[in-house]
């Protein structure tokens, strides 16, 4: 089982990834995700994005209910549905859900985000975020056993029936562990973790489990951080390798699975 998360941030070479993906025939599932995209239609609409920082130095969106509408709109209406046609035209049967389809993601909302914001420390609340908790393992398994190929993305369900904003890497993670995934690849449009953000020859290519956390305090910056986060969970979750890789080469996943970007196992 291989689990594959594609990133949403700009210069990412989405063909290449479905390209690669139509010529896999063993099972797979696609998440995706589309901050780039959400953001310029944030602009365009006159919503401007927020972004909050937690003590931790993890980044995450301010997440009201207009946003969450975007978020569905933009995510599952516009982004997914391209993908899924894209995979079509490839001969792949695929299927577009959110995360709010057939409670294919349940997830916890955040009573409040701890944030600093212009150097004072704060509790956001009334956000509309979350985690996933439980992923519909049943209706994935139907999809894969029909020869179907989930293509996931976001929102999630809440507790009381509300869409959550939930982190793509992490969803991904939680869908790695419970599918009993044994390869989870991240693609992004760097080539792994970097010792050097500015330079982009000094990856990493390997960091052990043990080394994860001081990895991530020593050398991720901003969306990394999540990234190895969710890279973390997985592991826990039982996945048996992590790898961080970029969607810009041929063959990006087969790329990814050979071993090139950052390995984690």
């Amino acid at each position: 089982m291989l689990v594959v998360k594609l990133g949403g941030a700009q210069g990412i070479d989405v063909d290449k990834v479905l390209d690669d993906l139509s010529q896999i025939r063993d099972p797979w599932i696609l998440i995706h995700g589309g901050n780039q995209e959400l953001n310029a239609v944030s602009e365009k609409l006159g919503h401007k994005p927020r972004f909050v920082t937690s003590p931790g130095g993890y980044t995450s969106r301010v997440t009201d209910e207009a946003t969450i509408h975007l978020i569905e709109m933009v995510y599952r209406g516009k982004i997914n549905s391209e993908i899924v046609r894209a995979l079509q035209k490839r001969g792949v049967n695929a299927v577009g859900l959110s995360g709010l389809d057939g409670k294919l993601w349940q997830a916890e909302r955040k009573e409040a985000i701890r944030v600093i914001e212009n150097g004072r420390k704060f509790l956001l609340r009334d956000d509309f975020t979350g985690k996933v908790h439980t992923v519909n393992t049943k209706l994935i398994e139907l999809l894969l056993v029909n020869d179907y190929r989930p293509v996931l993305t976001l929102p999630a369900l809440g507790p009381d029936g509300e869409a959550l904003n939930v982190d793509g890497d992490r969803a991904a993670a939680a869908v790695a562990s419970a599918m009993h995934a044994t390869d989870f690849v991240i693609l992004s449009n760097v080539a792994g973790l970097l010792r050097n953000v500015e330079d982009p020859d000094s990856l990493i290519p390997h960091v052990s489990r043990a080394a994860l956390k001081d990895a991530n305090s020593e050398f991720a910056v901003d969306r990394m951080k999540k990234k190895l986060l969710a890279v973390e969970e997985a592991l826990d979750g039982g996945v048996k390798r992590v790898v961080l890789g970029t969607a810009n080469v041929d063959h990006p996943v087969r790329h990814a699975l050979m071993g090139n970007g950052t390995v984690i196992e």
